[in-house]
Formats: structure tokens, sequence, C-alpha cells
């Protein structure tokens, strides 16, 4: 099968679901820095370039990098204007002290090697530089909850723990804004702050459930169902939300901005 890790096959999705909201929190981002506008700035983990739209509307010149293939087609369709590059975040193809500002949406829990990303990024920023990064800090709610009690009547836990584990290992680590800081503090970053933003996102049904497809669970169970065991699986889950929960769901997510400069 497709490799489920990848996010080319959902891009489209992300794009129409998630954007719009992921647009909110690259905003308070962004704002979350002091680096004025005009900057050469670097949008880690891109995906079809909210942040780096965020950044490109302030007037700074910007550049999206992502590896998936998928994502960066979607981004340069929907977002002409802006540069995508397609690289990963260990080895960017860029000199160092290269940029002024660095953002990186919800990238950080994904790091295989996280200290040896965040040293990359450490080196392409230049000194004085800034770098701003998202992690979801909010734990388990009642849709997840609904959501992973399906898939765990069709695939068993010992093959979803690892599986997900593979698409986001630093997911628990991450949600403490005291372990944010520590991994920026570590890899040479100064003058690191953190605040918790508080988000109410409002989905009809079908676009939650499709939503869903996207994340590293709904792509892994997609992977093994193949799509007919899917369209049974999606059918199910969702007469069960139906039965659950109100239509529109109201999603309310805590996110960490977190922030820091890289010293002379």
């Amino acid at each position: 099968m497709d490799d489920w890790r990848s996010y080319d096959l959902v891009a489209e999705t992300y794009e129409r679901v998630h954007a719009p909201r992921f647009r909110e929190v690259a905003r308070d981002l962004v704002g979350l820095t002091d680096v004025p506008a005009g900057a050469e700035a670097l949008d880690v983990g891109t995906g079809t370039g909210v942040a780096a739209e965020v950044l490109s509307e302030r007037g700074d010149a910007v550049v999206g990098v992502d590896p998936s293939l998928g994502m960066l087609t979607v981004g340069h369709r929907v977002r002409p204007t802006i540069r995508f590059v397609a690289a990963r975040a260990i080895d960017l193809p860029f000199r160092d002290g290269r940029f002024d500002l660095l953002t990186a949406n919800f990238v950080l829990a994904h790091f295989a090697k996280v200290e040896t990303a965040l040293f990359d990024l450490h080196r392409v920023l230049r000194p004085g530089g800034t770098i701003a990064l998202s992690s979801w800090s909010d734990g388990p709610d009642a849709f997840q909850a609904a959501f992973r009690e399906q898939v765990e009547q069709v695939v068993p836990r010992e093959l979803l723990e690892p599986a997900y584990a593979q698409a986001a290992p630093w997911h628990e680590r991450f949600r403490d804004r005291v372990n944010v800081e520590e991994a920026l503090i570590d890899a040479g970053f100064r003058h690191v702050r953190t605040e918790i933003a508080s988000y109410r996102w409002s989905y009809g049904l079908d676009e939650y459930l499709d939503g869903l497809e996207t994340w590293a669970t709904g792509r892994f169970v997609r992977g093994m169902l193949g799509e007919d065991g899917w369209a049974s699986f999606r059918a199910r889950v969702r007469a069960v939300f139906a039965e659950r929960f109100a239509d529109p769901l109201n999603d309310f997510r805590d996110v960490i901005l977190a922030a820091g400069t890289r010293e002379s």
C-alpha cells in the first residue's frame, strides 16, 4: 500500500478542512514575535503554505519547505505567489544564517530526530533571528475518544501505538510547554517564551470526519482497511457521531505558542 505516513493523498482534504483553522494559529504565532515586517522568513513543515501565506501578507520574503509533494502541489495551486521547496527539516538546503524569522506550525512533534532538526533550524537563522513554533497542548476529548473507540474495533491497539509513534514520536512530550521551552534552550535558543492559546473551531459532522482522515490514525487505518473497508468503517463512525454529538461539532483546542532567539 502507499506509505500511510505521507500527507500526499490527503492534501486536498487538509487544505479544505484544516487550513482555515490553522491560519488562525499561524497568525497568532507570528504575532508572538517582534520581528519587523519585510523579513527573510522560512516556514518549516509548511504543508499547503498556511503560515507562509501569513508571513507573505505582512510583506516578508518567505520560503515554505515540506517533504510532501502532494501538499506542496496543492499549496502552489492555492497560493501561487509563495515560493515552495521540497525539503526536510534536517539538512535544509539553505546557507547558514540565511533567515531573520523561522516558523514551524504544529511540526515539532513530528521530527524523528528532534535535537538534530532543531540544530539545523538554529543553523539557518541569522544571529539575532527568531524561531516561532506551535504544538498541541490539549488532551484527549470526547470526539477523539469516540473515534479511537471505533478504530480499536477494527485495528488492534498493539498495531496502533507503534504506528502513531512513527508519525508523531514527540506528541506527548511537547504537549507540555516546559518541555518545549527546554528543547529550544537545549538547541541553543535564548530568550525563550511560551504562552497557551485557546481556540474554538466549529465543524459540520462530515467535515470533521473528513478531517480525521488526514491525521496519523486515520491515514494508518485507511491504509490497513483499503478503500472499500474504509468506506464501511467511516459510515459506522458517522452513525456513532450522529448519535452522540450535535451537528455542528465544536472542537476546543489548546495550543502552545513558543518563540526564541538565536544569539550572536
